[in-house]
């Protein structure tokens, strides 16, 4: 089983703890993760390049001139590709960037399963959060004894209280 450190605000150790095989005992699967974050980072992303097409444009739909016998091209609408102002043809239209994980990558779950973070040693477990007050600057001092980097995942374990009153009660 692996042992890890159990550090307090100030990022003195204080104890161990064992963490369970069956989640930290697995091997890192660095495709999956690769293939995990594309593919989260996939359904996040909108596509939004649009350009109007014949029936979107302003503009009348009614014939300009008669069929035959003006001497002029035939026309049917003001809205035409052809004409200033008129609809594009088969111009971009919004698309979704998501696909399905395929079946065999297994799912989104088993890659977060890896225990990356463990490998890298990036994992920090606190005994207590009890800051003095709510600021963000005493949050960001206490990551900062705690070596966190750029990101940092903060996850509560227990009857974990945020605040005094019902509305902010959260159980994690």
């Amino acid at each position: 089983m692996p042992v890890v450190d159990v550090v307090n605000l100030e990022g003195k150790k204080v104890g161990q703890v064992e963490l369970a095989d069956s989640v930290f005992g697995a091997e890192v699967n660095r495709h999956l993760l690769h293939e995990a974050s594309r593919w989260y980072l996939n359904g996040l992303r909108s596509g939004t390049a649009k350009t109007k097409e014949k029936s979107e444009v302003s503009g009348a739909g009614r014939k300009l001139w008669r069929q035959k016998g003006t001497g002029r091209a035939r026309v049917g609408s003001i809205r035409s590709p052809l004409w200033r102002h008129g609809g594009t043809v088969h111009g971009p239209r919004p698309r979704s960037y998501e696909y399905a994980l395929p079946k065999r990558c297994c799912s989104a779950r088993c890659a977060r399963r890896s225990p990356a973070k463990l490998a890298e040693e990036k994992l920090t477990i606190v005994d207590a959060w009890s800051l003095d007050t709510h600021k963000t600057k005493t949050l960001r001092v206490a990551l900062d004894k705690l070596n966190a980097e750029k990101t940092a995942l903060l996850v509560a374990y227990g009857d974990t209280r945020i605040s005094n009153s019902p509305a902010a009660t959260c159980k994690a």
